[in-house]
């Protein structure tokens, strides 16, 4: 998988728009498009960044409604 569909993979897990993944990782709207359209490149370890940050948003939320649970 290229880059540009990992990181359109990754927006779309989050059931996210364009604006809304943004706003949610201070990446420019413009600069998604690009990535996503192949017109320019991210650096290599960025999607990883991305992923990273999306993982570790669930299991923060998954340790809040274990805590709540309890």
């Amino acid at each position: 998988m290229d880059i540009a569909n990992k990181i359109k993979t990754l927006r779309e897990s989050t059931g996210m728009s364009r604006k809304e993944f943004s706003e949610h990782t201070g990446i420019p709207v413009r600069t998604l498009e690009d990535w996503e359209a192949g017109r320019r490149t991210p650096p290599e370890y960025i999607p990883k960044l991305i992923a990273y940050q999306l993982k570790y948003e669930q299991l923060l939320k998954k340790e809040d409604l274990n805590d709540e649970k309890s």
